[in-house]
């Protein structure tokens, strides 16, 4: 199907509730291996919020707080740790975690299965690697399974935010075919963040 338009709200509801409901929502996508281009292997494994140990929930937060706390701390909003942490811990959160040949975390990407603005969505809440396993593809690697389960479960596109002085972030995103979602806040707005998004159809 490469229209959504003609597909009622309560059908879209129906795609996002079957894929809420998969205990592996990516369980027949070859995501659990990466191999940098330099010949790093590495792990993935994607776990819901209640499966996951309360160890591997606190690296989350902390490696939230030392990638983008920074970029938070120059905005008015500022770095807010107990949100942050709350946000990490939502009862509905997936997480797709990568980790290096000594079985460390060392990236993760947080996100849910939404209605977003009318249209059904894989929504990317958190995508955070650590600075020393940056620029190895594997960010890239794990986008792109998230973009194959919003496929396999027959959604719209997939949706994110980023901090508009995020440059770095910005530019991975664009570079990886995401632009403007029509829900970002308009220039008048003032909003320290945009909404990007990508289709899934055709």
């Amino acid at each position: 199907m490469t229209n959504r338009d003609d597909l009622s709200s309560a059908a879209k509801h129906k795609l996002v509730e079957a894929a809420a409901r998969a205990k592996v929502p990516l369980d027949t996508l070859p995501y659990e291996s990466y191999k940098s281009p330099s010949g790093e292997e590495f792990k993935l494994y994607c776990r819901a919020k209640s499966d996951m140990d309360a160890k591997t929930l606190k690296w989350t937060f902390k490696l939230a707080e030392q990638n983008v706390g920074p970029f938070y701390k120059q905005l008015k909003m500022g770095w807010q740790p107990k949100i942050k942490h709350s946000e990490l811990n939502k009862n509905w959160a997936r997480f797709l975690v990568a980790q290096n040949q000594q079985k460390q975390p060392v990236a993760y990407t947080m996100f849910r299965f939404d209605m977003d603005g009318g249209d059904c969505v894989l929504y990317c809440y958190e995508i955070q690697i650590a600075p020393e396993y940056q620029r190895k593809g594997l960010g890239k690697f794990m986008m792109q399974t998230l973009e194959a389960c919003a496929r396999l479960w027959k959604l719209e596109k997939v949706v994110l935010t980023v901090l508009n002085n995020n440059y770095n972030s910005l530019t991975f995103f664009k570079a990886l075919g995401y632009t403007k979602d029509e829900t970002s806040p308009d220039v008048l707005e003032e909003a320290d963040y945009q909404i990007l998004s990508k289709s899934m159809l055709g």
